[in-house]
């Protein structure tokens, strides 16, 4: 186990007791948006993982999604969403987690990945070169190679143009899957498919920090991963992940 993990470990778990903590509770909205909310509790996950992270290197560079590009100039950068799942958590639907990996700041490499779900108590984590594991043990993608035995997740992501463009996808995908489903966590999705309890995954419009511990997880388990720049939002991405199984390309 690399130095990395353990803090990534820490800062996953003591951001998810903090937002445990305070499932259920009068909430402080800093912004409610057409399709999204922001939390003063966002901000307060994102600090205390700072914290953590650069108390034991303050060299190291953090992405979140509350307070941008923060810290040194080392290394490892952070790529932290400290609540995914931030609308389903403020309407008390217990589906969100805390999303951390490590990158090699240069080559952009992934060399880690922690997905914490506070609520299920269930931890995936996966490092370079190592087994994916869930709650310490392995995992691996489901084993469904037909969409008509699928389970598939559909993100509907924040803007008119992303939401025009997963109706049309959305039409193409479900009428021949077993089942589709619509979660709200895209980190919780990834890491749902790397454990073989969904087989697929698509979202017009996504960042980086939704998804950069979970894309490692779900190749790791023997998943594939197909991302490309957005192309209805500008410095966001389109997602597609899969048990690498499923004849899905024709749908994308």
């Amino acid at each position: 186990m690399s130095e990395l993990l353990p803090i990534a470990l820490d800062a996953a778990t003591q951001a998810g007791r903090l937002i445990r903590n305070n499932f259920g509770t009068d909430l402080t909205v800093n912004e409610m948006q057409r399709h999204d909310i922001k939390l003063e509790l966002d901000v307060r996950s994102q600090r205390l993982i700072t914290e953590i992270i650069l108390k034991n290197d303050p060299t190291h560079a953090i992405l979140g999604e509350e307070e941008g590009d923060i810290g040194g100039d080392g290394d490892v950068e952070w790529i932290v969403d400290p609540i995914d799942g931030t609308v389903n958590y403020f309407f008390g639907i217990p589906h969100f987690c805390v999303s951390i990996a490590a990158r090699d700041r240069h080559s952009k490499e992934i060399l880690l990945g922690v997905i914490h779900d506070p609520m299920q108590e269930e931890t995936w984590t996966v490092e370079k070169g190592g087994s994916p594991l869930l709650n310490g043990k392995p995992i691996h993608v489901s084993t469904r190679a037909t969409m008509a035995e699928a389970v598939v997740t559909v993100g509907f992501s924040k803007s008119k143009s992303a939401l025009d463009a997963g109706f049309e996808r959305y039409k193409r995908i479900a009428y021949d899957v077993r089942k589709t489903r619509m979660l709200g966590s895209a980190a919780l999705a990834l890491a749902y498919i790397a454990c073989g309890r969904l087989d697929a995954y698509v979202e017009e419009q996504i960042s980086l920090w939704d998804i950069a511990a979970g894309v490692m997880l779900v190749e790791a388990a023997g998943g594939k991963v197909i991302t490309a720049p957005s192309t209805v939002k500008p410095g966001t991405l389109f997602i597609c992940a899969s048990n690498a199984l499923l004849p899905i390309e024709p749908y994308l």
